[in-house]
């Protein structure tokens, strides 16, 4: 007679060829056989499905599994049937993807039995016809595929799996089993309630991922970046995401016009090439596949070597599920993400417009990925911590903040000023407001509460906002401190940290990371941070900058007008010897370098001679020309003196596309005119104000610092149309 155990260890192997479940993977299967609720939390390339498919395969009935996308779908279904490969109908998809006949196949297939796992769309899932068609049926369980879309606090909402409950209760009850890859403990306890599971069994797997190097860079130079990368670990598969459809395109063809395999997969494209492009990367037909978030739920590529996030993602949810798609075989696996806060700032402005309850909670998971990106503790640290799991380990080897660490120090006395402050403080309040008093920044909220007038408002004002921030997010993780979820992030102290604070003990803490954002980029992807120095050659950058002094003053001109600094910084870095490879280097077009690249160059190439440098000549990007097509459809319409927005409209971009393609014209040396539609739509006043601040005052171009000096009455937009206005006329 066989035990239970030896039963499922000979289909294991019969059907899927292991010798031996994973984790926790036998302990799920012989909980759902016994008819009993589960809750699946694993991370991703834990073996999730197994936890489905096999009692599915083994107990009688059909297994109704729910899932979100028609590809991971079709994935899991050719998975399925090139297990069982005597019989096709073992498993089958129903979703809109599929024509009358076919829908037919699948229910002879149901009716007669020999179906074991339907997949089902939660919108198919509840339609009138599939309800009565479903009661017909001896159901085994269901699974709940990517619960987390069921929370709102998710990262990946879906109202339709809101419904699931109700219509599984009407179809007829069975055990039920959700599972996900994601889930802080906000989001399990939701979709424990939501799916009316209160009581099912949590199997909880850790969520680290030892094989997983995690690393954030400052968003400089980014496609460089990327082809430098790519170029460097040549053959290997990988993913890079990019938040809109229209940089997922343009990425992708930057990489085929460098010589990189790449395709890219987003909703916009039609079916047949999406699934195309996907089997072509599945295949290994190409290497990369440049994608929107939408692609990979479920992808079952174990040699995904490294993940790219062009872009930060909006919630840590979705960085630790997209970074998880990488070496899923245990073998290597690169994640680099690039970040910049102008990044975070455009996704808070596509919230606009959303129910307010959604604006509180997409900027509290956004806050959360700037606390993460900008930390300098362990990065598996902060991972962990944000879903509810303790990673106790001082260096875990395999980040970017454990590889080059920075100097920790005691911060005993300033963990004790906050938890004084909270302490005494009525209400709650979240991180940056707490920031905010502790370095006496005066602003309307403060004002409102009066905060300003607290014993200890401005007692850190020498240390800033970014040094406070820092100490309230560690205090968290060695939870001295706790955020309200529920409360869209307020700030409490724990026991714990009431504790500390009758007898305050070393704690060492590290400084946040520095992000210093720049307004200068010659691509079209305005706003990179920029690092400080940019990894260049410091001697020869010290000299440039005095050059540009000089020059500066010689022509009664600001110097970011005659280049800029991350300008600056790739010349430290790529030594260019003429105007043609001057041209090369970030933010300098033809113009600039003809107008006064001459001394730069000379003194470049005297410095290489001196120096006896060798010069990286290893790397010259070559750009897609089609951007330059949009450049000059600009600039026929600015000659045509056509407003800016009916530019944009006949091109279908936004305004915001303009304006950063206006600022690529202007920053490499091409003159434009715009003052047409600057006197349409700026008080002339107000147009003298900020060229005049340009003009003598600033000492950048940054927007952030001009923004901050001119005051409310001045909008982002007339800032940069006048910035635009100036920099032509004074830099070309």
């Amino acid at each position: 007679m066989h035990t239970t155990s030896e039963f499922l260890h000979s289909q294991l192997k019969q059907f899927f060829g292991f010798d031996s479940f994973k984790g926790q993977q036998e302990e799920v299967i012989k909980h759902l056989i016994d008819g009993n609720d589960s809750f699946v939390l694993m991370p991703t390339g834990g073996g999730k499905s197994l936890c489905y498919q096999l009692p599915a395969l083994v107990m009688p009935g059909v297994a109704i599994i729910i899932s979100p996308l028609i590809a991971l779908m079709k994935n899991q279904v050719d998975a399925i049937r090139g297990f069982v490969v005597e019989r096709d109908g073992i498993a089958h998809f129903l979703n809109s993807s599929l024509n009358k006949a076919q829908i037919q196949e699948v229910k002879d297939d149901l009716m007669s039995g020999q179906t074991k796992l339907l997949y089902v769309a939660p919108e198919s899932l509840t339609k009138e016809e599939n309800i009565a068609f479903l009661k017909q049926l001896t159901i085994s369980f269901y699974a709940v595929d990517e619960a987390h879309c069921i929370s709102e606090w998710g990262h990946d909402f879906r109202p339709e799996y809101r419904r699931i409950y109700p219509i599984v209760q009407e179809i007829g009850k069975a055990p039920v089993i959700a599972l996900t890859a994601t889930a802080t403990p906000k989001v399990q306890n939701d979709i424990q309630k939501n799916l009316g599971m209160s009581d099912a069994r949590v199997f909880k797997t850790s969520f680290n991922r030892d094989n997983l190097y995690y690393e954030i860079r400052t968003k400089v130079n980014t496609e460089r970046e990327i082809i430098k990368f790519i170029k460097a670990n040549q053959g290997k598969s990988g993913i890079i995401y990019c938040l809109s459809r229209k940089k997922v395109e343009e990425v992708a063809q930057l990489l085929v016009v460098n010589g990189i395999k790449a395709l890219p997969y987003h909703a916009g494209l039609d079916p047949t090439t999406r699934a195309s492009n996907q089997d072509s990367f599945l295949m290994e037909g190409v290497d990369v596949i440049v994608a929107t978030i939408a692609f990979g739920m479920g992808i079952d590529k174990p040699d995904v070597r490294f993940v790219i996030h062009y872009d930060i993602p909006k919630s840590l949810e979705s960085y630790y599920q997209e970074t998880g798609r990488s070496g899923r075989d245990g073998g290597e696996g690169q994640c680099i993400a690039f970040y910049s806060y102008k990044d975070i700032q455009k996704l808070e402005k596509f919230m606009q417009g959303k129910p307010i309850s959604e604006q509180e909670i997409g900027r509290q998971l956004l806050m959360e990925t700037v606390s993460y990106a900008e930390s300098s503790l362990c990065r598996r640290k902060v991972l962990l911590n944000y879903f509810g799991e303790d990673y106790n380990i001082d260096n875990c080897g395999s980040c970017d903040n454990c590889l080059y660490p920075k100097k920790q120090f005691d911060g005993k006395d300033d963990v004790a000023l906050v938890l004084e402050l909270i302490s005494t403080m009525k209400e709650q309040f979240k991180t940056e407001h707490l920031a905010n008093i502790m370095a006496g920044v005066t602003n309307s909220i403060i004002k409102s509460y009066n905060h300003h007038k607290l014993e200890l408002f401005g007692i850190g004002k020498s240390k800033g906002i970014r040094f406070w921030m820092a100490v309230i997010r560690q205090a968290l993780i060695h939870h001295l401190l706790f955020k309200d979820i529920e409360k869209y992030g307020l700030i409490s102290c724990t026991p714990e940290g009431l504790k500390f604070l009758e007898n305050p003990y070393t704690v060492m803490l590290i400084e946040d990371r520095e992000f210093v954002e720049s307004d200068d980029d010659e691509t079209s992807t305005p706003g990179h941070a920029r690092a400080s120095g940019g990894g260049g050659d410091e001697a020869l950058l010290s000299l440039l900058k005095d050059l540009r002094h000089s020059v500066s003053k010689k022509l009664n001109l600001p110097p970011f007008v005659i280049f800029s600094d991350p300008s600056l910084d790739d010349m430290s870095l790529q030594y260019p010897l003429t105007i043609e490879e001057l041209k090369n280097c970030q933010g300098v077009g033809e113009g600039k370098a003809k107008k006064f690249g001459k001394e730069f160059v000379e003194l470049i190439a005297k410095y290489v001679l001196e120096n006896e440098i060798d010069r990286p000549m290893d790397l010259v990007v070559k750009s897609v020309v089609n951007k330059s097509a949009i450049k000059v459809h600009i600039i026929n319409g600015i000659d045509r003196k056509l407003p800016l927005e009916d530019i944009a409209e006949s091109k279908g971009i936004e305004m915001e596309d303009i304006l950063n393609e206006l600022e690529a014209i202007v920053n490499s040396g091409t003159k434009i005119n715009i003052d047409y539609f600057i006197r349409q739509t700026i008080d002339d006043d107000k147009v003298d104000e900020i060229y005049q601040y340009f003009r003598t005052e600033a000492v950048s171009d940054s927007l952030r610092e001009a923004t901050e000096e001119l005051g409310k009455g001045y909008t982002e937009d007339e800032i940069r149309l006048v910035r635009i206005k100036f920099l032509s006329e004074l830099g070309n």
